[in-house]
């Protein structure tokens, strides 16, 4: 019996990530890249999609690989033909399904990264069997999916989800976007390294540790090695992931006003440091949410799928033909 193996692209503002997978959701190979620094033409970050697409095919027999999917970190089309803005790529009114379409030579299906990992979590992962839930990945910036009824929902234009983008603080740190004060500016991987770097660039002492750690080279010092530095016990590293969760809780007491869902999943890479995360972020949500006492309160967790949740579900879902 033929497989029907399909290829996920997860393409990020940091790595694009691919792996052949099956239709249990596990991965059979992987390729990776670091993706084009974002002053770069948008033809770069397609070639580097092709040469992973290309990886992929030859480690497996061509006749089982049905389709390929790309979970692209921007705002793309309803008709997912154009990746219409991207705030940490150069894509701007990018019609990409339609070049790949003519360097690979299987279907080609384009969706926005967090609709992408949303759809994995719901199929296989945290999400499987609720039928209304917000997923949110915490990345560069701040992704976001909404899942109804067990369909994702990408609004009249394709663009809904964008939750990173929320205005929290009016007149606030200037976004990618464009704007300012919006959420993934408090609640993101960006945001910890930025309140982490400032403090090392002050000479702040309750930074040491995370000094020492990185050599005294602050372009060094990234979200992992913060989160490591959390997990064995530094006190300013948490307060800083702390913080972050404060950020993500209010967000979400926002996002349950509008959308009532059972189940918040978090996932990206800022999902890592777990509980010192969440603990955080369910009490701001439970301090902002409105009607709180006299409402049925989501449940927060992590995304089970971690960083493979982007290519698994755009595979998932170019192999249904969604």
């Amino acid at each position: 019996m033929t497989r029907k193996l399909a290829i996920g692209i997860d393409i990020g503002g940091t790595k694009v990530a691919g792996g052949l997978v099956d239709e249990d959701g596990g991965i059979a190979h992987r390729a990776w890249r670091e993706t084009p620094h974002r002053s770069t033409s948008p033809a770069v970050v397609e070639d580097t999609i092709v040469e992973c697409v290309e990886e992929l095919m030859a480690d497996a027999d061509p006749a089982d690989v049905v389709a390929v999917g790309i979970g692209a970190a921007g705002f793309v089309s309803e008709d997912g033909a154009t990746v219409l803005f991207a705030p940490h790529l150069a894509w701007r009114n990018e019609p990409l399904r339609g070049r790949l379409a003519g360097r690979i030579p299987r279907p080609v299906t384009v969706d926005n990264d967090a609709n992408a990992a949303a759809w994995a979590e719901h199929t296989f992962g945290a999400a499987r069997g609720e039928s209304h839930v917000v997923v949110i990945t915490l990345g560069t910036g701040i992704g976001g999916a909404l899942i109804i009824d067990g369909q994702v929902q990408r609004g009249r234009y394709g663009v809904a989800g964008e939750f990173g983008h929320m205005q929290v603080v009016p007149g606030g740190t200037r976004c990618e976007c464009g704007n300012r004060g919006c959420w993934e500016q408090y609640a993101s991987g960006n945001a910890l390294v930025r309140e982490a770097r400032a403090m090392m660039g002050a000479g702040s002492p309750v930074v040491a540790d995370l000094v020492d750690r990185v050599g005294g080279d602050v372009r060094a010092l990234t979200g992992p090695v913060i989160t490591a530095a959390a997990r064995d016990g530094d006190l300013t590293a948490r307060e800083l992931i702390a913080e972050i969760g404060d950020w993500l809780g209010v967000g979400m007491a926002n996002l349950a006003a509008a959308f009532d869902p059972a189940l918040f999943v978090i996932g990206g890479g800022v999902s890592a440091a777990d509980e010192l995360l969440l603990g955080p972020a369910r009490e701001a949500f439970r301090r902002q949410l409105p009607g709180r006492g006299y409402r049925p309160e989501a449940r927060i967790v992590r995304a089970r799928l971690g960083a493979d949740a982007g290519l698994i579900g755009a595979a998932e879902l170019a192999r249904a033909g969604r």
